[in-house]
């Protein structure tokens, strides 16, 4: 059920210290892509044998893996020239035999790096975060935020970006590409610099895609931004700072994150984690005829839900199987989308499912 294999050039690229020479690969990798999460301390434990052979012994073709963690970490140690030098962490040891363990088994590399979620940098450089009288913001998980409106925040994780590209990633996939949750609840109450943009949120977040996949262009490396499913199916999702139609225009791949446990009632449906199927071919239908308003539109790969939310509690979730998964992969397929990303945050995925069940 394969199609054709998508033909990449070896292209060298020179640019500025200390990025030299930087050689994409020449092997080509298959289409569509249909890839799982893979987080970064995972690739040194047994696990990731146990992924590799999920990958290879299925239609599984890609995998996620962290390079910028959701605390602000970088997922290895760079080279002590590199500025990133002291926030590296060897989550993954060596990076070059992990790109070559992807490359020999044809496996697709995005890296993920998550960008204004960031405790690293903001307990760094509080003028780069939100602050109260009592010091750095943090939400209700504890995490703290860098500030969108500010270009210093984006050449820093673009940098990041730059790195991944350096060690052989083939896509930059970025996360949490908005402001906080219930942003605009808080703001008041906040001091940050917002004279950018005139403190419009949405603008914010849209200059940085377009401009982060300008400075990219170069590496000749795909760029994924991954959006809240929400912001697909209202105008804006302006609190967060997200506009579907603005980042995807800007994009190679747009992957919403459309988690069944993450909706509340929509589409007609009231519990949507118990009705995955019905739940994701709503939201299919819906972004297709957003996407179809643009001239150039990117490939559409969804985030879909391979774990079980208990706590939405009893009667409004499901145990999520091989059933539920192949459900959300053949709603996509009836819409003509067939790239998805499967996430479970533990990477224990579901055995036994078919990943083309069409």
């Amino acid at each position: 059920m394969r199609k054709l294999l998508l033909t990449l050039f070896v292209i060298l690229l020179t640019c500025s210290p200390p990025f030299h020479e930087i050689v994409l690969a020449s092997k080509p990798f298959p289409e569509p892509i249909r890839g799982i999460y893979v987080n970064a301390p995972n690739t040194n434990k047994p696990i990731f044998n146990q992924l590799l052979s999920l990958v290879n012994s299925t239609d599984l073709n890609a995998m996620v893996i962290d390079i910028k963690d959701d605390h602000g970490n970088l997922t290895f140690i760079p080279s002590k020239k590199s500025p990133y030098y002291t926030i590296g962490r060897p989550y993954i040891p060596n990076p070059s035999s992990l790109m070559n363990t992807l490359k020999k088994n044809n496996i697709y590399p995005i890296a993920r790096i998550v960008v204004f979620k960031d405790n690293v940098l903001a307990n760094k450089n509080s003028n780069l975060t939100y602050k109260t009288t009592n010091g750095i913001w943090k939400n209700a998980r504890g995490d703290s935020f860098t500030n969108p409106f500010l270009k210093e925040v984006w050449d820093y994780n673009i940098g990041i970006a730059m790195e991944a590209v350096r060690i052989g990633f083939k896509e930059i996939q970025f996360d949490y590409v908005r402001f906080p949750e219930k942003f605009e609840k808080v703001e008041n109450q906040l001091i940050y610099d917002k004279s950018a943009f005139k403190g419009n949120r949405v603008a914010a977040v849209s200059e940085f895609v377009r401009y982060a996949k300008e400075k990219l262009k170069p590496y000749n490396v795909k760029v994924s931004v991954d959006v809240f499913g929400n912001a697909t199916v209202i105008p804006e999702a302006a609190g967060i700072g997200q506009n579907f139609t603005n980042i995807a225009q800007n994009v190679d791949v747009i992957s919403a994150m459309i988690y069944p446990s993450h909706w509340t009632a929509i589409f007609g449906i009231q519990k949507p984690d118990l009705q995955p199927y019905h739940l994701v071919e709503g939201y299919a239908k819906v972004e297709n005829e957003r996407l179809k308003k643009l001239n150039n539109p990117p490939i559409s790969r969804p985030w879909l839900q391979d774990f079980t939310a208990s706590w939405l509690g009893n009667g409004n979730y499901k145990v999520y199987g091989k059933k539920e998964v192949e459900d959300q992969i053949r709603a996509l397929h009836t819409q003509g989308i067939n790239e998805y990303l499967l996430w479970n945050a533990t990477n224990n995925y579901t055995p036994n499912v078919d990943y083309t069940p069409y």
